[in-house]
Order: C-alpha cells, then sequence, then structure tokens
C-alpha cells in the first residue's frame, strides 16, 4: 500500500536477571503501585524490599522479566520453599501490556526454569482481590488450595499448587 508504513512486531526478550538488575526495578515498582491500590490495608507491597535478596539467587532461586524494544513490560521469580517445591513470587505485566500473554508467558518461563533446576512442585499465592492473578492460574492448571466456591475473606490469601514436568 503507497505511503503505508508497516507496524514492525515488538521483539520480546526473556532475560534471566538478578534481584538488583535495573530491569527489575519497573516491576517492583509496578508491583508496588498494584498491591497498594488492592490492599492499602495491607501496608501495599511494602514487604516486596524486606525479603533478603539471596532467596532470589541461583541455583535455587531465580528472577525472570521480559523486555519488550528494551522495555520491562513483565517479570516474576522464584525461590526455594523446600527440596522439591519452588515458590513463585513477584509475578507481574505492565498495565499498559496487559492482555497479549505476557503473564502466561512469564508462567511458561518460570515452570520450565525450576523444572530444569529440580523442583517438582510450584507453590503460590495470590490476595482475594486479584480475580485476574485468580483466573490465569486456574486457566494454567494450577490446583487452588482453598474452596473456590467460598468468597475469599479480606485477609485471607489464596494458595495455589501446580506439578512440573521433569526437565528434559
Amino acid at each position: 500500500m503507497p505511503g503505508h508504513t508497516p507496524r514492525s512486531e515488538p521483539r520480546w526478550e526473556v532475560r534471566q536477571v538478578r534481584p538488583d538488575d535495573p530491569s527489575v526495578e519497573p516491576l517492583l515498582a509496578g508491583l508496588m503501585v498494584e498491591y497498594s491500590g488492592r490492599y492499602p490495608e495491607w501496608g501495599g507491597g511494602a514487604d516486596l524490599d524486606r525479603e533478603p535478596t539471596t532467596d532470589w539467587d541461583p541455583p535455587d532461586g531465580a528472577y525472570i522479566v521480559i523486555l519488550e524494544d528494551g522495555e520491562t513490560v513483565a517479570g516474576g521469580a522464584f525461590r526455594r520453599a523446600d527440596a522439591t517445591t519452588a515458590e513463585f513470587k513477584r509475578i507481574w505485566t505492565s498495565s499498559a501490556h496487559r492482555g497479549r500473554g505476557l503473564a502466561r508467558r512469564v508462567l511458561a518461563e518460570l515452570e520450565q526454569l525450576a523444572a530444569t533446576r529440580g523442583y517438582q512442585r510450584v507453590y503460590l499465592t495470590i490476595g482475594p482481590r486479584q480475580p485476574e492473578a485468580r483466573q490465569l492460574y486456574l486457566a494454567s492448571g494450577y490446583t487452588p488450595l482453598f474452596d473456590v466456591d467460598e468468597h475469599p475473606t479480606p485477609f485471607r490469601n489464596l494458595p495455589f499448587e501446580k506439578a512440573l514436568v521433569a526437565a528434559p
């Protein structure tokens, strides 16, 4: 078409990083905003900076970010819960980039990485005011460890688990 400039496809890059990498900052800042809005009575995301950073270091843990054209648009992390279980935390997608499958991509990347590290199971929790996350985990094969028909109480986290497929 004359005069039409084709729109370039976004370039997603999945990168494993250290918790202090600058690409993690937008993820943590985004989570703080999200948690503060949804859970002001819990102090928002104030606990994000209280956990020891060594929890996330390889080989027991990992941080990943998804970059699009150099911008952090999604990410997540895991740490060791026990010898066979990885705990997923800090899974986030930028509000400007939701609805594009990035959260599913983060989950898939974290699951694959955790399996290659020898974990057999994933455990995670979400707050009661995260219906999008609840749907994501249910649709992604996670088993709720709570009664899905019961209305969640305002101060109770909702736990999920999933068995991991052994890495080749």
